[in-house]
């Protein structure tokens, strides 16, 4: 990749939600904003090898993108005689009023988190319009076809024109209720940063890992004594500190008893496990980001895999299955089962869930894990076969490649 590819690359991961939630504030129209951003980025293409990389790539964008969606407004307004979005070209309305903090990116992403949408459409949409994800690579996320997902964002879309959904952050009043969906998007948002789903994608992608904790950070602003706001950020730090050992020089995904724990990061270690023992001095039910956190606490608190409290990790587990009982945790769970009872044991809770989780690599890359370790090699290669096939992430692809090459 050339230094220019590069830039306009570092530029993607950086300034698409700005860009989107610049022409958002202005235009109020998400696609308006989507495609303007989307032209900015193909002129970025187009005209930066010639004219070399401008010493601001953000302001270069958004100045190019605000042309674009002016120039569409303005060929639209004469073909369909849309004289309110024309009217927006001039900019002269007096402006929206201001919700509890004054932040573009969080107007974005309260505005694709309105409750008026479902769930799955507000995920996708900001990941989408604030994470910048390409449609394959948020399909990939939701375990869903690509048609499908691209109908969910444009339904989403519709229909927050048709209700007129406000572009701003909600006040101080109405925020708690609303939080909890966007606490949601922002670990969504994470997840994808921290184990990337695309194969033409880096691995790891700081840029989103340290926005949505930038996020998160301003929502805690807001919400101190939120205990699921705390826990998310906790978990986020705690995930967050172990990033630079879990990719090898090579490329390969380093698993958690393989990593140098010399590695991980100290100041965000004791920042997670500042936060994790506040929620528990606040003697409050925790909430599953709350216990997600304190299994992070555990695990970033051994100093050694070898030193690891199961125990503590299995109780944890058993009570965020009680408040979450998704297949997903109990995947989660069952590795917790093979360090205490053995893999047999695990394998057998693995195998309830593969009704439900069949299309996820995760579940064969651990059946293909427990099958190892009790000699069964023939199918534990078909484990990770299908694991490999399944899997989007080019480390993970790595290190599973590995792992089934090591079987006898």
């Amino acid at each position: 990749m050339s230094a220019v590819e590069e830039a306009i690359t570092r530029a993607h991961h950086e300034e698409w939600a700005r860009v989107v939630a610049s022409l958002t504030k202005r235009f109020g129209d998400l696609d308006v904003a989507e495609e303007a951003a989307a032209d900015a980025f193909a002129a970025a293409v187009e005209r930066w090898p010639a004219d070399g990389v401008p010493p601001s790539p953000g302001a270069w964008l958004t100045t190019t993108a605000n042309r674009k969606a002016i120039d569409r407004i303005r060929r639209e307004s004469k073909r369909h005689d849309k004289h309110k979005e024309a009217h927006m070209v001039y900019d002269d309305d007096p402006p929206e009023p201001l919700g509890a903090i004054d932040d573009d990116r969080l107007r974005l992403i309260f505005t694709c988190c309105h409750p008026a949408l479902a769930m799955e459409a507000r995920l996708a949409l900001t990941l989408r319009m604030v994470g910048g994800l390409s449609m394959p690579e948020i399909a990939r996320a939701f375990l869903v076809a690509e048609s499908a997902m691209g109908q969910r964002i444009t339904r989403a879309k519709a229909k927050i024109k048709a209700a007129r959904i406000p572009y701003r952050v909600p006040s101080s009043e109405d925020l708690p209720a609303r939080v909890s969906g966007v606490l949601a998007v922002l670990y969504l948002v994470f997840n994808e940063g921290y184990l990337a789903t695309g194969p033409d994608t880096d691995p790891v992608r700081h840029d989103l890992t340290a926005e949505a904790i930038r996020l998160t950070r301003l929502i805690r602003t807001l919400l101190p004594e939120d205990g699921e706001v705390a826990g998310l950020l906790a978990l986020m730090l705690l995930i967050e500190a172990r990033r630079t050992a879990r990719v090898s020089a090579t490329g390969e995904l380093v698993a958690l008893h393989e990593q140098d724990r010399g590695a991980w990061d100290p100041a965000l270690i004791a920042e997670g496990h500042l936060l994790v023992r506040e929620r528990l001095a606040a003697g409050a039910a925790p909430g599953p980001y709350q216990i997600l956190a304190a299994i992070n606490a555990v695990h970033t608190s051994a100093r050694d895999f070898r030193d690891t409290d199961w125990s503590q990790v299995l109780a944890l587990y058993d009570q965020l299955v009680r408040l979450d009982p998704s297949p997903v945790v109990a995947l989660n769970r069952a590795i917790a089962i093979a360090e205490l009872d053995g893999p047999q044991v695990a394998l057998a809770a693995v195998d309830r869930l593969e009704h439900r989780l069949a299309g996820y690599h995760a579940y064969h890359a651990t059946r293909a894990d427990l099958l190892r370790r009790l000699g069964r090699s023939q199918q534990s290669r078909a484990a990770y076969d299908k694991a490999i096939e399944l899997a989007g992430n080019t480390a993970e692809t790595a290190y599973l490649t590995r792992r089934r090459d090591q079987l006898r």
